[in-house]
């Protein structure tokens, strides 16, 4: 689970000081998709930062798992984010010389020991999750091979490779056809059921309802009630 409890964000303007994110108060649950939604220049991606422990805030928590991450070191932070937090960004952002499974095994083996046992436990997982997200013929393919939907299916099963608590994924379908899109966010809410983590998702189509749970619509960076009841 992850709460952003009364949470404020600013930023240096000059003199003066832009609030970005404003006493936002916003849980998510293990197995539940929260969307999140609202204008450009909102707070939406400010609000994933925050989540994604990138950026701290001004004031209020940021509690993962019961965790208080304003309590811990950068360090403890890094470990954190690898091993509790996946992230999906609007870009796939994979390295053009691996193919998708080395895109995860990369990713896998970050921050640990390469012992015999541990490489074959992340292989089996990679295998596992290739497969999840309907790419396994697709395992030796590199990203100029694949479709835009195939990279950000990579981009996902990636996130998920150290089977963190939450998943934050910001603008997944941004660059997808609507098909496409749609296969996505439901791809992201079977997963998110299957494997219990607390999913943010911030985007700016709320046409796909049925694979959200959840919605949350972010104005000058508060939490619109009168809105959120609109959607």
């Amino acid at each position: 689970m992850i709460t952003l409890d009364n949470v404020t964000l600013s930023f240096a303007d000059g003199a003066s000081r832009i609030v970005a994110v404003d006493s936002v108060t916003l849980t998510g649950r293990p197995g539940v998709v929260t969307g999140i939604t609202g204008p450009s220049g909102s707070g939406k991606s400010s609000i994933l930062a925050l989540a994604a422990t990138l950026i701290r805030a001004d004031s209020g928590r940021v509690v993962i798992g019961g965790t208080d991450v304003a309590e811990l070191s950068r360090s403890d932070l890094a470990v954190l984010r690898r091993e509790r937090i996946g992230i999906v960004f609007q870009q796939s952002n994979l390295l053009p010389s691996l193919t998708a499974r080395e895109q995860l095994q990369v990713m896998g083996e970050l921050g640990g020991a390469g012992v015999a046992s541990r490489r074959r436990a992340i292989r089996a997982r990679v295998d596992e999750l290739l497969d999840a997200v309907g790419l396994a013929e697709h395992a030796h393919k590199r990203p100029a091979q694949l479709s835009g939907g195939q990279r950000q299916r990579v981009a996902i099963a990636r996130a998920l490779v150290h089977q963190p608590e939450v998943l934050l994924v910001d603008e997944p379908t941004s660059a997808l056809d609507r098909a496409r899109g749609v296969e996505i966010m439901q791809l992201i809410a079977r997963l998110t059921r299957e494997r219990s983590t607390a999913t943010l998702l911030v985007t700016h189509d709320v046409t796909p309802t049925a694979s959200v749970d959840e919605w949350v619509t972010v104005v000058d960076g508060r939490i619109d009630a009168g809105a959120l009841a609109a959607v």
